[in-house]
């Protein structure tokens, strides 16, 4: 995915049923940084299956989606985006936050779930860390969905070295890294190297871990104790 570039900023389409929510989200991510805008509104809809029909004609870096859609919902939408291998990255923002609804938008190939009520920075910090490849999910919703997940886990002993004996020292420190929401570029400075060495052990983690994308990754780094919350 391409991340912020001094040449093109980030192009979101934005899917949400009101179109005042889009109105306003519109403004929040429109503002200028020097003079021209990161961010831009490729294109906008309050229909499902028209924000599907949108991605894939418009390929936008992000599509910011409500989960109450109609015809096909947010996770829906967020289901097909990803079913179809295109370079788009789908960020939930909604109103709705029960812990089936997150975990469901994780299942469903989502890169993050963000609350409306969430600061207009904490909104443009989230459609900037999916479209750089990181995961985001709201800090307080993240640690209530942790707590859960830590309920339900075996012996971390036997968790750990199941599933993460397979990656080499890099590889776990590199998903250590992804697990804490850093992208590619971010980890490629903390480890002085490059950022296509980067994405090539990021690559090896997902298929060594037999995951679909960083979203699952970061519930794994936090399921297996790798990384435990706040550190």
């Amino acid at each position: 995915m391409g991340e912020t570039t001094g040449e093109r900023p980030l192009r979101v389409l934005l899917a949400d049923p009101a179109p005042m929510h889009r109105s306003g989200l519109r403004m929040v991510l429109a503002r200028p940084d020097g003079d021209r805008p990161e961010i831009v509104v490729a294109g906008e809809t309050g229909d499902g299956g028209e924000a599907v029909e949108l991605a894939r004609r418009l390929l936008p870096d992000v599509v910011v989606a409500e989960i109450t859609l109609p015809r096909l919902d947010g996770l829906a939408v967020a289901r097909t985006v990803t079913a179809a291998g295109l370079p788009v990255r789908v960020l939930i923002l909604t109103d709705l936050d029960t812990d089936e609804d997150v975990l469901a938008a994780i299942a469903a190939g989502a890169a993050g779930f963000v609350r409306k009520d969430a600061p207009p920075a904490e909104v443009i910090a989230a459609v900037r860390a999916v479209a750089a490849g990181g995961a985001v999910i709201t800090p307080a919703v993240l640690a209530r969905i942790l707590t859960r997940v830590a309920e339900a886990l075996p012996a971390p002993e036997t968790t750990v070295t199941s599933k993460l004996d397979t990656l080499t020292d890099r590889e776990r420190e590199v998903l250590i890294h992804v697990a804490r929401g850093h992208s590619n570029a971010e980890i490629a400075e903390a480890l002085q190297v490059s950022e296509t060495t980067i994405k090539t052990h990021v690559g090896h983690v997902l298929t060594k871990l037999r995951l679909r994308d960083r979203t699952q990754a970061v519930v794994l780094a936090y399921e297996t104790g790798l990384v435990k919350p706040g550190a």
